[in-house]
């Protein structure tokens, strides 16, 4: 049995997932989730059904992770410390994944199903407008090269992942922090070994 179970539709979150396990070399076991068949295994592991769902089988006992976010840490602490947070960059690290994972993801959706809120809704909602946080990324990634200074790590994956998407579905302005950010994370063999199955796996999809 692999390390790792990893559900997955190439059509999804879960690229984020697939990026993380390469930069872990990790050894994982992928099983394809149609939209209209989830197997029992994955609903058993995760109720709503989301993807990615990982399962660890460790020595420990089967360990469920699901939330792309917390998948990319978690197997950064298992797999790679390397690509884990120096004392020094922890603060950054975490501000900027939970960033990536909240006020982003929830400015982007906003934006794709035409919700802008009010001023006075802007209080409530956790990502304030979605110029602001476009802005708040923006700004960081004008002065450093990843998420934590010079150095990629794991957040890298993640908040990468939100802007890969983003400059190729454009539910992000094509800044030029951002595009700086992806050509530099994009070059790494991870990265193209994860998308280049995800690809192949699309694209065999849409011709079938």
């Amino acid at each position: 049995m692999a390390d790792y179970t990893f559900f997955f539709n190439p059509m999804s979150r879960a690229q984020i997932a697939r990026w993380a396990l390469h930069e872990a070399e990790a050894d994982y076991e992928a099983v394809l989730v149609p939209w209209d068949d989830k197997p029992q295994a994955l609903l058993a592991a995760n109720a709503m059904g989301k993807l990615p769902t990982i399962i660890h089988h460790a020595t420990s006992g089967d360990h469920v992770v699901s939330e792309a976010a917390a998948v990319c840490h978690y197997l950064a602490e298992q797999q790679v410390p390397e690509l884990l947070p120096k004392a020094s960059e922890m603060a950054d690290y975490f501000r900027w994944l939970f960033f990536a994972a909240g006020p982003v993801e929830q400015a982007t959706t906003a934006k794709a199903l035409g919700w802008k809120p009010t001023a006075e809704q802007q209080a409530m909602a956790g990502f304030g407008s979605y110029e602001r946080t476009v802005d708040a990324l923006d700004g960081w990634l004008t002065d450093h090269d990843y998420v934590c200074g010079d150095r990629f790590t794991m957040a890298d994956v993640y908040v990468g992942s939100q802007v890969d998407w983003g400059l190729t579905f454009e539910s992000l302005p094509a800044r030029d922090s951002f595009e700086a950010y992806a050509a530099r994370f994009r070059q790494r063999e991870a990265y193209r070994a994860a998308k280049a199955i995800d690809n192949a796996l699309i694209k065999e999809m849409q011709d079938g």
